[in-house]
C-alpha cells in the first residue's frame, strides 16, 4: 500500500509513471537509490517545472508573426511617410500658386475699387488693405476710405449711407474682375436716399458696361426699376389670383420714340 501510493504521488507530482521510470533506470542502480538525495532532486526539479509552467510553447511562432507583423507596419509606415511628403509638397505648391493669384486679383480689384467709389462720390480716396498677416491666405481684408472732405478711416466709422455705397463699390468691383455670368443684388438700394439710389444706378450702368455681364436686381425702388431693361414682377389682378408679368423697358422707349 506504501508503495502504491508512493506511485500515485510521484504520477501526480511529475506526471511520469513507475514503468517509464524503471524503463529509464538500469536494473542494478534500481536497489542502490539514495531517497534523501533523490527526494531532493525531486524537489529541485518540481521547483524548476513550476517556475517554468507558464512557458509558452509557441512563442517563438509568435515572435515569428509579430516579426513579420513589424515589418508591415514598418512598410506602411515608410508609404505613408511617402505619400505625406508628397502631399505637403503639393499643398506648398497649390499655396505658391494660390498666394500669387490672391496677390493678382487683389491688385486688380483694388484699383477697380478705388476707381469706382471715387465716381460714387464725386472724389475721395479708397484702397483695400492686407491686414494681420503678411501672408495672403491669412490676412483679413480692411476697407480705408476717404470721402470728399473727410480723412481717411476704416469703412466701419462712416455714416450708413456712406457705408452702403462703399461695400457696393467693393461688391462691383469684385464682379468685374470675376469670371461669373451673372450677378444677384437683393434690395441693396433700401438703405440709400434718393440721391444715392441714382449714384447706385449709374454705377451699376458703368459696371454693366466694364463687365458686359448681366445683373439681376431685387428692389422696390422705382427710381432703380426705371434704369433696368427688363422688369418681372408679381401683381395680383384679382383677389386671392397672383400673376407673373414681365415688361421690356428698351422696347417700351423704343415704341414710344416711334410714336
Amino acid at each position: 500500500n506504501f508503495l502504491k501510493a508512493e506511485e500515485e504521488k510521484i504520477k501526480n507530482d511529475l506526471d511520469i509513471s513507475i514503468p517509464e521510470i524503471s524503463a529509464s533506470l538500469d536494473k542494478d542502480e534500481k536497489f542502490n537509490i539514495n531517497i534523501k538525495d533523490s527526494e531532493n532532486s525531486l524537489r529541485l526539479l518540481k521547483t524548476r517545472n513550476e517556475q517554468y509552467s507558464n512557458v509558452n510553447l509557441s512563442a517563438e511562432k509568435d515572435a515569428l508573426d509579430l516579426s513579420k507583423e513589424v515589418e508591415e507596419i514598418s512598410t506602411e509606415e515608410k508609404d505613408l511617410i511617402k505619400a505625406a511628403k508628397k502631399l505637403e509638397k503639393a499643398i506648398e505648391e497649390l499655396n505658391k500658386e494660390s498666394r500669387t493669384r490672391i496677390v493678382e486679383a487683389f491688385k486688380e480689384i483694388n484699383n477697380t475699387f478705388s476707381t469706382l467709389f471715387k465716381k460714387l462720390f464725386n472724389g475721395g480716396h479708397a484702397y483695400l488693405d492686407l491686414v494681420d498677416s503678411s501672408d495672403p491666405l491669412e490676412a483679413g481684408l480692411e476697407l480705408m476710405v476717404s470721402p470728399p472732405g473727410k480723412k481717411l478711416q476704416k469703412l466701419s466709422l462712416l455714416s450708413g449711407g456712406e457705408k452702403a455705397l462703399a461695400s457696393l463699390a467693393l461688391i462691383f468691383s469684385t464682379f468685374i474682375n470675376k469670371s461669373s455670368p451673372i450677378c444677384i443684388l437683393d434690395e441693396v438700394d433700401a438703405p440709400l436716399d434718393e440721391g444715392n439710389v441714382e449714384k447706385f444706378c449709374e454705377l451699376l450702368k458703368e459696371a454693366t458696361k466694364l463687365s458686359k455681364k448681366r445683373f439681376l436686381i431685387i428692389t422696390h425702388n422705382k427710381i432703380t426699376m426705371g434704369y433696368m431693361n427688363k422688369l418681372y414682377g408679381v401683381t395680383m389682378l384679382e383677389p386671392g389670383s397672383s400673376k407673373i408679368v414681365s415688361v421690356n423697358l428698351d422696347q417700351a422707349e423704343s415704341v414710344y420714340a416711334a410714336e
